[in-house]
């Protein structure tokens, strides 16, 4: 397995729609490969997801979650993404449930900022082997699955913030962010 560079903001192939993969294009050793390397650099860099654009590749797949770990426990289910390779994903909302919440982006280094999402997505895609799946998605998991497809469709999250107000540097969100979070 191989760490990719990752695109940075600026990059036009951040801004370009990606383009779909066929299903019988999944299996094949170069995007079996991509899927691989995009695990292996996303846990390089510490993310929750990873899109093939941010990568350099302009398809409709993207890699996300974190690897169960010993530690895990059922407190923490809500906030654990699972492991997933998803493919030319379609998302409808269910509901209107919005949440305002911190997100970052490896393409973005260091930056953080609030976006609002939908609570709980429905999901339809195809799975690391090309078999067509469904899932719903609630809270982080939802939030995470939302901000790897906007990637798709050359969308960065702070497109999606209602206001730049919180867009700040991570040693600012840090010091002056995340105290107020803690606050209440």
């Amino acid at each position: 397995m191989s760490i990719l560079k990752v695109a940075r903001m600026g990059h036009p192939v951040l801004r370009a729609r990606a383009k779909p993969l066929e299903p019988a294009d999944v299996r094949s050793p170069r995007i079996q490969q991509l899927i691989d390397d995009m695990f292996e650099t996303m846990l390089e860099y510490q993310g929750v997801g990873l899109a093939a654009p941010q990568v350099h590749e302009n398809v409709r797949l993207f890699v996300a979650g974190f690897a169960p770990g010993a530690e895990d426990d059922e407190e923490d289910d809500e906030d654990r993404v699972p492991l997933m390779a998803l493919i030319n994903p379609e998302i409808s909302f269910v509901g209107s449930d919005t949440a305002d919440e911190w997100e970052g982006c490896l393409s973005i280094p260091d930056i953080r900022g609030r976006v609002t999402r939908a609570r709980e997505i429905k999901v339809k895609a195809f799975d690391r082997r090309g078999h067509k799946l469904e899932l719903t998605a609630r809270n982080f998991t939802a939030r995470v699955i939302q901000h790897e497809t906007d990637h798709l469709d050359g969308v960065l999250f702070f497109d999606r913030m209602k206001s730049l107000d919180t867009l700040t540097f991570l040693d600012e969100f840090s010091k002056y962010w995340s105290r107020r979070e803690e606050q209440g």
